[in-house]
């Protein structure tokens, strides 16, 4: 990262993470800027979440909440915080029509009624927006991944990826909800660890963006990485199928397609072992895949280890 200092070591150049969407904006000249919104948007719910997991402790968010998900799973009270706080700032970027969360087993749409919104269900579990808040863009997100670990002050993060709507307007259809990852116009992850970073990619190549905490603000710090660990270092990140979880456990819309997308944008590659994971067909929003990933190396030599081995 190039950065210009005065005489007094101080940065005056600096490159946030929305002064960098704006020039890449500008790459574009028909682009409307919504795309750009919406990832600040985004950003914005990250610092929310990055701010409630370092004071969980203080405020009493440690522990479970009382339910679990769709995927069975003991829902933590961070999830819930983080989810809603993902939700409701997506829906008021009025750059989405929907939405897809780990965390929603029942589709939600907002319906004002007597100057209150109120919740009711809808098809296949969709957070839909109301038509005066909508957008063209779908984002599908696990608002707290490896929040298991929490109590253990061990890293946790947010997945998302965002799809644009196929349909033109009205109501969003299956079809706008269950694109394959080849689809995705942008994705990545925000990790809460000893540093909260964004790692991003909108289809030419992947960036990282640290959150300074005196600013504030997202700054640029890796240029075009090349997950994390792996991203970073190289090997391979693998959930196959198992006797138990024959599909796998990870989630292919929100969980295995950002991920493969960033994989694929730092030089790398992600499979099930036959086919890529961007190539698949979503039939249901929690359907679930086996997931390698890693340096296009060492994938494509387990793929060969996998084609003479896996019968």
């Amino acid at each position: 990262m190039s950065e210009r200092k005065s005489n007094f070591g101080i940065e005056t150049d600096t490159i946030t993470l929305q002064r960098f969407l704006l020039n890449e904006q500008r790459k574009y000249p028909s682009a409307t800027g919504d795309l750009t919104y919406l990832l600040v948007s985004l950003c914005t719910a990250f610092k929310a979440i990055s701010a409630a997991v370092r004071k969980a402790g203080l405020a009493q968010l440690y522990g479970i909440a009382g339910q679990t998900n769709i995927q069975g799973e003991e829902v933590k009270k961070l999830d819930v915080l983080s989810n809603e706080l993902m939700i409701n700032m997506l829906r008021s970027s009025l750059y989405t029509c929907a939405m897809v969360s780990e965390e929603d087993e029942e589709a939600r749409e907002w319906k004002i009624f007597q100057e209150i919104n109120e919740w009711f269900n809808i098809y296949n579990c969709v957070i839909s927006v109301e038509p005066s808040r909508q957008g063209k863009y779908i984002v599908t997100f696990d608002p707290l991944d490896g929040s298991s670990n929490i109590d253990c002050l061990v890293s946790i993060g947010t997945i998302f990826g965002i799809y644009k709507r196929n349909s033109p307007d009205g109501t969003v259809t299956n079809e706008d909800i269950l694109q394959p990852g080849r689809k995705l116009i942008a994705a990545g992850y925000c990790l809460y660890g000893s540093a909260c970073m964004v790692v991003l990619s909108t289809g030419h190549g992947v960036n990282g963006f640290q959150l300074v905490p005196v600013r504030y603000l997202f700054l640029l710090f890796y240029l075009f990485l090349r997950f994390h660990r792996t991203l970073l270092n190289g090997g391979i990140f693998l959930y196959p199928g198992t006797s138990d979880a024959p599909k796998g456990k990870l989630r292919l819309l929100y969980e295995c397609n950002p991920m493969a997308y960033s994989m694929e944008q730092a030089g790398g590659l992600a499979t099930t072992g036959k086919v890529s994971i961007l190539d698949l067909q979503p039939t249901n929003i929690h359907e679930r895949s086996p997931i390698f990933l890693g340096s296009k190396e060492d994938v494509e030599e387990l793929i060969s280890y996998l084609e003479k081995y896996d019968h």
